[in-house]
Order: structure tokens, then C-alpha cells, then sequence
């Protein structure tokens, strides 16, 4: 019956009065429940952008002395506030509070979502100091949500207000919150405010975790403050095995974007004593720093340290070595330095894009990805991306010599 009823629901001629007889068909004879729910009717009406029809059946239900539930009362609010209804939401909002209803996190959770994306912080903010004078039991987890809230929608001032008034109650500052502060503080504050959160969490002995280390070096790299970056991550902990090769990588692209290439190499070094083993992301950090400086020996020194360690190449690192050669008119060697590279292999991408994001990608690359994005001369292999590429290259260097 419920299936019928909203594959009905996008017809404009199947009134709500119908759609109550249907509902009340459905229902079993000797049942005297007058509480119902009738949510998923709800949502599927919210689906089809039919808010009007929801609230005409809520009020045949009503008239025929049914009470909707607290489930169904939050469907059709949500309805409201996904259609832009929000002086609707609002006061069906303020009938569930002031009711004996209690609603549940994951209902204003979604209110939250929905107000956030409207950048209605001001109902964020109505919402919460309500539920925070009824003391309800979920209080820890509703600011979290509200500072995330803020965050995304990069209502910083409105974040830290919320933060103090979580502190200030005796909730406790915990891992995801704090480093979420963190994520929002680089991605919409200035430098200095990120590092004053960041010293801030640092106090409240809570670890800086990946995404929070990830959006405070994607802030120092945008900014191409890489001095800045390095001193960041020597005081995070260069030794903290959990992240894996993430904090050293970023560590050698602090002085691979500068082209501190004895501090690249002296650091590179360290961080294998230290016992961490260079992967995809390491290789091509040097490899790319080697070819924009034509370093031709350090350069071959790294992909044989590559085979070695079983490391396999990837288009970022075909792509050092096809434009470094290129660039310095020695296209005729380039057989010679891809010998020992498996070019029939299918070309892929894994290095860490933070690397983009400091060293640009290279023209080989950049070409590359064209030609992969056309889908066109079938299986592409490194061997016919070259070829590909050199091709180019000969008919733009013809239309250069002729001009």
C-alpha cells in the first residue's frame, strides 16, 4: 500500500484527501492506534518537491482525529526546511519543543545539514540555546554538530562562541571536535589564527590527526610559506608512525618547492636512518625537484633507489624524466633513459596531491591527462603517451621554426 501511495505522489491530480483514504485502507480495521506514522510518505512527497501535499494530508489526519507522531512531525518539518518552507519549518520546529516530545539527535542533526547549506546560522543558533535550557541528554554531541555546523559554512566567530559555551558547561574538548576547529580555521582563517587554534589543541593535549595536518600544510603551501610548514611539522613529530610517510613528505616538499636541494637530500636521508621507507610520494617529491634543476644523475640515482625498493612508477614520474630531457633539447637520450621503465604499463596517477598543490604539474603530465581524458587510440600505455607527446611537441616546435 505504501508503495502505491508514493509512486503516486507525483501526480498533481492524486489530491491529499486521496492519498488519506488510500493510507486508511492500508491500515487494519480493528486498529484503534490514533498516534501514526506516516513518514516515509513524507519524505517521498519532499522527494517530489510536494511540501503543499504533505500538509494538506497532515491536516486531513488531523480533521479524521489522528495525531501525527514525534517521526512523522519531524519528516514534514524536514520537508519544509528542504523546500525552502522555513518559516513553516520554524514554527513546527517550536511546536515540537514546546510539546512532550523530545526530538533526537540525528533529526536535528539533519536540520543542522539543511540550515547550514541555506546559511541560516542565526536558526542554528535559536536551535541550540533551546535544547541547551531543556538540558536535554545529547547537549555533548548537538554543540559538536553546531560547531561543524559554523565550520562549514566558515561562521568562525559563531564557532569559537559555541566552543566557549560547550567549555563553559563542562563538556570536554575531544579529538574530532578539535581537530574539525582546526580543518575550519585553515580552510577559512589567516595563518596566525590557524596556528593560535592550533596551539590551542596542543594545550588540550589532543593530537593533531591526518585531515587536520593535511589542511594545515595545504595553508602553508598555498601561502608558500614552506619555512613555516617545516617548523610545523618538526613540533607535530616527524617520528609518529600512524601517519605513515605522510609528515617526512611534506617535510622534503618544503625544500623540494624551494629547490634546497642539499636540505632535500640531508632530510631524505635522515628520514630512511630513522627507519621509514621511502614510497611513490618521496620518489616523485625528488624526482621532481631533479628535473626542474636538470640534476640528469641524481635524477637516474633515484629510479634505480625506486627498482630497488619495488616502488613502481607512476605518469608523475615518466613525466620528470620526458621533460627534462625535453627541455634541454636531449629528446634523442630519451630511450636511453627509459630502458629500465616498464613504458608498456597503463598509465595511472598515485602520487599525493599535496605534491601538485606546491610543484605544479608538469607538461608531459598535464598532456598526458588531456589524451587520457579523450578516451580515444584505445588502451593508452606510457610507450603511446610518449609518442603521443613527442609528436606534439615536433609539429609545435615546426610551427614555431616556420613562424
Amino acid at each position: 500500500m505504501l508503495e502505491f501511495l508514493m509512486a503516486n505522489t507525483c501526480s498533481c491530480l492524486y489530491p491529499s484527501v486521496i492519498l488519506f483514504w488510500h493510507w486508511k485502507q492500508g491500515r487494519s480495521v480493528d486498529s484503534k492506534d490514533i498516534c501514526v506514522d506516516y513518514t516515509p510518505l513524507i519524505q517521498a512527497l519532499s522527494n517530489k518537491r510536494l511540501p503543499h501535499v504533505a500538509q494538506e494530508l497532515l491536516f486531513e489526519m488531523k480533521s479524521e482525529g489522528f495525531l501525527p507522531n514525534l517521526s512523522t512531525l519531524s519528516a514534514l518539518m524536514l520537508c519544509y526546511a528542504d523546500n525552502g518552507l522555513f518559516p513553516k519549518a520554524q514554527a513546527l520546529w517550536d511546536e515540537i519543543i514546546n510539546s512532550s516530545y523530545v526530538p533526537n539527535i540525528q533529526i536535528v542533526s539533519k536540520l543542522f545539514d539543511v540550515y547550514g547549506k541555506m546559511r541560516h546560522f542565526d536558526e542554528v543558533t535559536r536551535i541550540l540555546n533551546q535544547l541547551s535550557s531543556r538540558n536535554c541528554n545529547f547537549m555533548h554531541e548537538l554543540y559538536s554538530l553546531a560547531i561543524s555546523c559554523f565550520g562549514k559554512g566558515g561562521q568562525l566567530e559563531m564557532m569559537e562562541n559555541t566552543l566557549k559555551q560547550m567549555v563553559s558547561r563542562g563538556f570536554p574538548l575531544d579529538s574530532p571536535t578539535g581537530n574539525a576547529f582546526i580543518r575550519y580555521y585553515s580552510i577559512f582563517g589567516s595563518l596566525m589564527e590557524m596556528e593560535a587554534a592550533y596551539g590551542r589543541l596542543k594545550k588540550s593535549r589532543i593530537l593533531i590527526e591526518e585531515e587536520g595536518i593535511r589542511a594545515m600544510s595545504f595553508a602553508y603551501i598555498k601561502e608558500k610559506k614552506y619555512y613555516r610548514l617545516g617548523h610545523f611539522l618538526r613540533d607535530v613529530g616527524l617520528g609518529r608512525k600512524n601517519m605513515g610517510n605522510l609528515l617526512w613528505n611534506l617535510l622534503l616538499l618544503s625544500y623540494a618547492a624551494n629547490f634546497k636541494m642539499k636540505s632535500l637530500q640531508r632530510e631524505f636521508l635522515e628520514m630512511v636512518e630513522t627507519g621509514f621507507s621511502p614510497d611513490l610520494t618521496t620518489f616523485n617529491i625528488r624526482a621532481l625537484a631533479f628535473s626542474r634543476m636538470s640534476l640528469f644523475w641524481d635524477l637516474h640515482l633515484s629510479l634505480e633507489h625506486m627498482q630497488h625498493e619495488k616502488v613502481v612508477a607512476d605518469l608523475v614520474t615518466y613525466g620528470c624524466v620526458v621533460d627534462a630531457y625535453l627541455d634541454k633539447r636531449l629528446g634523442k637520450n630519451l630511450d636511453f633513459a627509459l630502458k629500465k621503465m616498464n613504458v608498456d604499463d597503463s598509465p595511472l596517477v598515485s602520487t599525493d596531491h599535496f605534491v601538485f598543490e606546491a610543484l605544479g604539474k608538469g607538461d608531459f603530465h598535464s598532456s598526458s591527462e588531456a589524451f587520457l581524458e579523450s578516451r580515444r587510440n584505445g588502451k593508452w600505455t606510457y610507450q603511446k603517451l610518449i609518442e603521443k607527446y613527442l609528436k606534439k611537441k615536433y609539429r609545435s616546435n615546426q610551427i614555431f621554426w616556420n613562424y
